[in-house]
């Protein structure tokens, strides 16, 4: 047993390790070359800027690192979105900061740039917490203009956001760091407070090229819209500093002189340390994902010594519905459970599906959270709903959607961990990206698809030997057995772990150990938002 929790652990490491040489590479940005050239021109970079702002950046929570990763290769890449976002604080308040990467494209706007923008703006919107815009950006990239500029949630939003933040009391706050043109000129201006830096920071809806183009004009970009300019003729900005470092203090100046605002009430007692060590937690996950676990297990590594209290412990068996404490916050705990179970009227019950007593559960479990201001936690480990005869004829159809109903109408906070699967109709009911969680993150092994790589390559094997069978094309056995090998892997690249990070589908990919401190910071965050709607979930099918 030792041994296969040492192989287990070496996996997921060995997964973590991977991703964790992305990010560094991501951090770079550019390329050292390019943050070589800013430093020459006195500037700071985007993450050198965002450490200099917060209290501790060693304690920040970034989104989106991988944001972007394998895209837009044909244009050079453009790591992490080409924008840092992170939440941690400043002057002793939970903030989301924004950085534009002058050194990826000159911090010009891809699409996924644009979705990972509104994806800050989301959190902020959500938690009630201040917003920080460090701009350094050319505007949109024009390859790609058909793709980021005309559509709902497309750039336009970013600035729809700005006005609806504005009359929520979000405080929103710019500082012009560098360029800043054309439509994204409105994005600091929309801000409640903007400060420029002397010299590197520009503002403009058109460059000089461009007004000389327009209208014959000759101007050079500083006059134009220069710290000069607007602090002193125009009155588009509101502080004129000398430097990107004293740009950063007037933020935490301003900061630290908010008044403090009413709170969820979310309840917090002392923390005390999981009855298992966190460090252990490694060896929970078989290297083999088709093998079955027990989740209690893992539990013990994630919550409070001796802070469950399991709801319906004997029923619904294959979710596990439990209150409990993580780093003394009080939480309500939604998980699969990945061992086989069997039900009190003797049903054997395969682990990580969700079948219809315990969807019920969770349904009753959800509404209980809702109805005591519990903040709720999803670990998924999950292959879908149950199918066959049985399951249909007893009604798995309402009884999942009765639990996605309950998800989709929860009012306090959702936080989201893929564990290992999450697949089909059981990433949603499991509260998946759809379902807003304010954070979902996942671990380095995790997968997220339609369903799972075998099931789905046989699926798509069968649709393709109809085609091969239509054009008269014979295939032997060895053939077959390639072709098959082939849609697998194909399948299997779209379910690992780094292709939803890329697209934002997940928050971040994060270390297993790490799980407590993210719903613990993810808490903190919420609870600066008070709870205004009230539990209701509708009609439900009985």
């Amino acid at each position: 047993m030792k041994l296969e929790e040492e192989k287990n652990k070496d996996a997921i490491k060995m997964a973590w390790a991977s991703l964790q040489s992305r990010v560094r590479n991501n951090k770079l940005g550019g390329g050292k070359a390019r943050l070589k050239k800013l430093e020459e021109k006195g500037k700071l970079s985007a993450r050198k800027r965002i450490e200099q702002l917060l209290d501790d950046p060693d304690k920040l929570i970034e989104i989106g690192a991988l944001a972007a990763e394998n895209m837009y290769e044909e244009y050079g890449g453009c790591p992490s979105a080409g924008v840092v976002v992170v939440i941690g604080k400043i002057s002793g308040k939970q903030c989301v900061v924004v950085a534009n990467d002058s050194t990826v494209k000159a911090g010009a706007w891809f699409p996924m740039t644009a979705k990972k923008n509104l994806r800050a703006q989301e959190i902020a919107m959500e938690n009630r917490i201040p917003i920080i815009y460090l701009v350094d950006s050319a505007g949109i990239f024009l390859p790609l203009q058909d793709q980021i500029f005309a559509d709902k949630d497309d750039f336009g939003r970013i600035f729809r956001n700005n006005a609806r933040m504005s009359s929520m009391g979000i405080v929103q706050i710019a500082a012009i760091m560098g360029s800043c043109v054309a439509g994204g000129a409105y994005l600091p201006i929309m801000s409640d407070e903007s400060i420029i830096v002397e010299k590197t920071g520009s503002i403009f809806l058109a460059g000089s090229y461009l007004v000389k183009a327009a209208i014959g004009e000759d101007i050079d970009n500083e006059t134009l819209g220069g710290a000069e300019t607007h602090s002193g003729i125009s009155g588009v900005t509101d502080y004129k500093v000398k430097d990107d470092s004293a740009a950063l203090e007037k933020i935490r100046s301003l900061i630290e002189k908010m008044g403090s605002q009413p709170k969820a009430g979310f309840h917090r007692s002392e923390t005390l340390e999981p009855k298992l060590a966190k460090e252990d937690i490694y060896g929970c996950l078989p290297k083999n994902r088709t093998q079955p676990y027990d989740t209690y297990k893992l539990l013990e590594h994630l919550v409070d010594s001796d802070s469950m209290d399991e709801y319906k412990k004997e029923y619904g068996q294959t979710l596990i519905t439990t209150y409990a404490k993580i780093d003394g916050w009080s939480v309500g705990i939604v998980a699969n459970q990945r061992q086989v179970v069997k039900s009190k009227t003797g049903e054997m019950q395969f682990g990580g599906v969700i079948y219809g007593d315990a969807a019920d559960k969770a349904t009753r479990f959800i509404a209980n959270c809702n109805q005591r201001k519990i903040p709720l936690v999803f670990l998924q480990d999950v292959t879908g709903f149950m199918v066959g005869s049985k399951a249909e004829h007893s009604g798995i159809i309402k009884d999942g959607a009765k639990m996605v109903n309950a998800v989709a109408n929860s009012v306090v906070p959702k936080f989201t961990v893929v564990i290992g699967n999450s697949f089909g109709a059981g990433n949603y009911a499991m509260c998946g990206r759809a379902f807003d969680p304010r954070f979902m993150v996942a671990w380095p092994t995790a997968k997220i698809a339609v369903m799972g790589g075998s099931q789905a390559s046989n699926v798509l094997w069968q649709i393709e030997k109809a085609s091969l069978k239509n054009t008269n094309k014979e295939v032997n056995q060895q053939k077959e057995d390639d072709l098959k090998k082939e849609i697998q892997s194909r399948y299997e690249q779209k379910t690992e772990i780094l292709n939803a990070a890329s697209q934002l589908w997940i928050d971040a990919v994060i270390d297993p150990v790490d799980t407590r401190n993210w719903i613990s910071t993810g808490i903190e965050i919420a609870n600066e938002s008070p709870l205004t709607e009230k539990f209701n979930m509708g009609i439900l099918q009985v």
